[in-house]
């Protein structure tokens, strides 16, 4: 009887490898962009061979893929961090938290600004962060339900992250004019994000007793 395949966790390795490929490839993002990135520039600051670098990445988008998800990871991982529910009397008081700790990741990684916000033209990036995108939002409905009480949201519409979606194109506009979020526009951009979440949810809900168990 023949075994189905299962995918087996890269040794330790090879993890070392790809790690030392996307911390590169990471560098390069934050000095010089997505035009000025191949293979040859991230072997070279990796110094491995190219052959090292297609043995793990097919093409530069692969690489931009990976870097991608590691860069909705660290979102991810924002949206799952406590939060203090007694701190919060408006869900309002939720975005703008959330909207502030996902700047501090665009702010402390000039890679992230490059991938997410800057216009690259590369489809299979941005492809991979619109699917990304509707994880978060899923995450980020779960989040305001834990906290506050939600009307019925429309099912064909995924709201939360086209809330993101909207945001970021501020937030792109800043990184183009100015090579980063400045205060002004990623206080626009929270305000963008507000604003469509304001067409959805009443200006005020319902605050649970208890932070509700997901």
């Amino acid at each position: 009887m023949s075994r189905t395949a299962t995918a087996r966790k890269p040794r330790a390795s090879s993890q070392l490898r790809i790690a030392g490929i996307l911390d590169a490839a990471r560098a390069l993002l934050a000095e010089q962009g997505v035009a000025n990135l191949s293979i040859y520039s991230v072997a070279e600051r990796a110094e491995m061979p190219p052959s090292s670098v297609y043995h793990f990445f097919s093409s530069v988008p692969a690489i931009l893929e990976a870097l991608t998800a590691d860069v909705h990871a660290a979102f991810r991982a924002c949206l799952q961090q406590p939060i203090e529910h007694d701190g919060l009397r408006h869900w309002q008081d939720l975005s703008r938290l959330v909207e502030e700790r996902m700047l501090s990741i665009y702010a402390a990684d000039a890679a992230a600004r490059q991938l997410i916000l800057a216009q690259h033209g590369l489809a299979e990036v941005t492809q991979a962060d619109r699917q990304h995108d509707i994880e978060l939002g899923r995450l980020m409905l779960a989040l305001f339900e834990r906290h506050f009480e939600l009307p019925a949201l429309p099912e064909d519409v995924d709201v939360f992250a086209l809330a993101m979606e909207l945001g970021d194109r501020v937030y792109a506009r800043s990184v183009q004019l100015h090579g980063e979020i400045t205060p002004r526009l990623a206080e626009e951009g929270m305000r963008v994000f507000d604003a469509y979440l304001g067409l959805y949810l009443p200006p005020f809900l319902p605050k649970r007793a208890t932070p509700r168990e997901i």
